[in-house]
């Protein structure tokens, strides 16, 4: 079975960072890609970033570029998202998602996904 776990999110102060780990199971990072998005109360899902499998490119939003870094762990077979400088806007449920592809581009990150791990809660508030 194929199992993906997101963690990490929290109450965070505006400016603050966090860490969310998006543990992998079932699936080798070297056939796929992983996503990130996440999901504010009253709003579409929106796309954060991407890791192309072998995890070795990465693919920002706009908006939130300059402010999050993807990166992996392949021992491990955790995707990571690094958010620094978070703001009140944010605010969302993220998740994480794994396709069987390696992404060549950017438009590849929206594509649909194969597989989607239930999301943790990530709060910007003072």
């Amino acid at each position: 079975d194929v199992q993906l776990q997101a963690s990490g999110g929290g109450l965070v102060q505006p400016g603050g960072s966090l860490r969310l780990s998006c543990a992998a199971s079932g699936i080798s990072f070297d056939d796929y890609s992983i996503g990130w998005f996440r999901q504010a109360p009253g709003k579409e899902r929106e796309w954060v970033s991407c890791a192309t499998a072998t995890l070795g490119k990465s693919y920002y939003a706009d908006s939130m570029k300059g402010r999050v870094t993807i990166s992996g762990d392949n021992a491990e077979n955790t995707v990571y998202l690094q958010m620094n400088c978070l703001k009140p806007e944010d605010t969302a449920v993220y998740s994480c998602a794994a396709r069987y592809q390696r992404f060549r581009q950017k438009s590849d990150c929206t594509r649909a996904y194969d597989y989607w791990g239930q999301g943790t809660q990530v709060t910007v508030s003072s």
